[in-house]
């Protein structure tokens, strides 16, 4: 009886966690796959129907505007501009931050605040930056640097340019923390015995740093790649829901606007199905292509 006491013990513990991780995540996502399937809108609410694979024939082949592979390129560029800008600026301030220099806690503290202060204030102060007549960002272009005010969230272009200096500002501390992490991890004694053979910095960057920074960065790329392609907040609060004329959508706001703008639920529910086994081919893909459960030698 104690033995098999002891052998239930552990599946009890987990027993609250997995209740509710079904109450928040599986159910919610079995639900989901099954209005993706269905013809569920606010019209028929209370009598929709289960219609197969229409909802998802409609997310690829619907004539809308902006149509899903304009968005879906929207997208891309938005994720590959923001995580690239994350790793190269996290990279390079977490390198500066990593050398003997005064007041490291203070720049520490100061590179870290972007990331620490809430996304909705961040975004709605950026959006106040970016009044035509009355925001900082125009006021220093014209007043400082003697160019023309941009009308920066009056034009497609302009806005999406907007949302990606926005986020990008937000997301480089999380890579500045990770990287500047896996650069406290790396021995000294590599970088004495490149000094020893005459290695210039390039080399030392290229030979040590990036090898033993990669098992750190794969993984947080990734991750930055997910919470990037998946941001909504940034979108919809800078440009005030994919304004103007919805042509700054990218596919995670596209879905709330069919949602909750356009009541659609089933062909939200589809395309959100969509956006799902894309991230999950991609992060299986780049993980395994990466290597990065593999060590750095």
């Amino acid at each position: 009886m104690l033995e098999r006491n002891r052998k239930l013990f552990p599946y009890i513990l987990i027993l609250p966690a997995a209740l509710v991780m079904l109450g928040v995540v599986f159910y919610p996502f079995v639900y989901n796959i099954v209005l993706s399937f269905s013809n569920m809108s606010l019209r028929n609410f209370r009598e929709w129907q289960v219609i197969g694979f229409d909802q998802y024939i409609r997310v690829f082949f619907e004539p809308t505007e902006p149509s899903f592979y304009v968005v879906f390129i929207k997208t891309m560029i938005w994720t590959v501009v923001n995580v690239t800008f994350h790793v190269i600026i996290g990279v390079m301030l977490a390198m500066m931050l990593n050398r003997q220099i005064k007041g490291k806690s203070i720049f520490r503290t100061l590179l870290i605040l972007p990331w620490a202060i809430p996304q909705y204030i961040v975004a709605l102060t950026w959006r106040g930056m970016y009044n035509y007549e009355y925001g900082a960002i125009n006021l220093i272009l014209t007043q400082y640097l003697n160019l023309p005010a941009v009308e920066w969230l009056r034009s497609p272009t302009e806005a999406f340019i907007a949302v990606i200096i926005t986020n990008i500002w937000l997301g480089f501390p999380f890579m500045m923390v990770i990287a500047l992490g896996g650069l406290q991890s790396i021995s000294n004694e590599f970088y004495e015995a490149a000094d020893i053979d005459g290695a210039s910095a390039w080399q030392k960057f290229k030979n040590i740093t990036v090898p033993l920074l990669k098992p750190v960065m794969i993984p947080a790329v990734t991750l930055g790649i997910i919470w990037t392609f998946n941001n909504i907040n940034v979108i919809w609060l800078v440009t005030n829901g994919g304004e103007p004329a919805d042509q700054t959508h990218i596919l995670v706001s596209y879905v709330y606007r069919a949602a909750f703008g356009l009541y659609r639920y089933g062909y939200a529910a589809a395309l959100s199905m969509v956006i799902f086994f894309i991230l999950l081919i991609f992060s299986l893909t780049f993980m395994k292509r990466s290597q990065a459960t593999k060590s750095a030698y």
